[in-house]
């Protein structure tokens, strides 16, 4: 792992109060990119989906087969950041951004240890006996799911992959952002969450309460890690035009086709 220390900016730290449509996440966390590219910012972000999504990596083929089976019925949005598709359906989901002259920043695969240690260690406050895979799993034919390939930083718990993250990098700036599994979702009973596992949360003990704490100390914790965390209490209104207009140009939900839907 590198020593190497974050810059002392701020970073500017924002919960989602409410869940969100997948062209709005996907949309703020390229403002936040732009942001980190024209104002230097350093921010990080934990959010969650209004209803079960696809997220396609950047270069995966809209077209996959199984988009039409079986997923034919969610929404597809493509991401800025590679590999493979995530299903958004009880999970959090955090991003972060850092701007190019941040130390950590050059570094951009060690980002995904330090920032990795950091939500294992708010995991095992709770009681999840999770640890990095740190042997990267090679497929002949990597899946179409993300949770089913393997990096070695992936977090495990109990064998099975909980959280998984992907990387964008634009003039220097990196933005990466990942989903943390709390529960199967029925549209791939294969893949368990936290709440599935022997190590994971006990579910008589996880309550809605319980999630809203764990969001907020999965902020903090990866704030820590790249700065002093400074709240922010919602979008300016310029923010919001810009990540409308993001939202209209290049994130409406893909159809079929692989095009997007007017």
């Amino acid at each position: 792992m590198s020593d190497l220390e974050p810059s002392r900016q701020p970073v500017l730290l924002h919960v989602e109060p409410e869940p969100c449509s997948g062209t709005w996440n996907m949309a703020t966390d390229e403002y936040l990119l732009e942001a980190a590219i024209t104002d230097h910012l350093k921010a990080v972000r934990l959010y969650r989906w209004e209803e079960a999504t696809i997220s396609l990596g950047y270069f995966q083929d809209a077209n996959d087969e199984s988009l039409s089976t079986a997923f034919r019925d969610l929404p597809v949005v493509r991401r800025l950041s590679g590999g493979g598709a995530i299903l958004h359906d009880r999970e959090l989901t955090y991003s972060f951004v850092l701007p190019a002259d941040d130390p950590l920043a050059t570094e951009p695969t060690e980002l995904y240890g330090h920032i990795h240690l950091a939500i294992i260690d708010v995991l095992r406050s709770h009681h999840v006996d999770c640890a990095m895979r740190g042997e990267a799993r090679t497929l002949d034919d990597e899946p179409f799911l993300c949770f089913v390939r393997g990096d070695r930083h992936d977090i495990l718990c109990a064998g099975h992959k909980i959280v998984g993250s992907a990387q964008r990098r634009r003039k220097g700036a990196v933005l990466q952002h990942g989903s943390i599994l709390l529960e199967h979702s029925h549209h791939a009973t294969q893949i368990p969450g936290l709440r599935d596992l022997p190590g994971g949360f006990q579910r008589e003990n996880f309550s809605t309460d319980s999630i809203g704490e764990l969001e907020l100390r999965l902020a903090q914790a990866i704030s820590a890690t790249l700065g002093t965390a400074v709240p922010l209490d919602g979008w300016s209104k310029s923010a919001i035009e810009r990540i409308g207009e993001l939202q209209k140009l290049r994130y409406r939900s893909l159809n079929r086709k692989g095009e997007r839907e007017s």
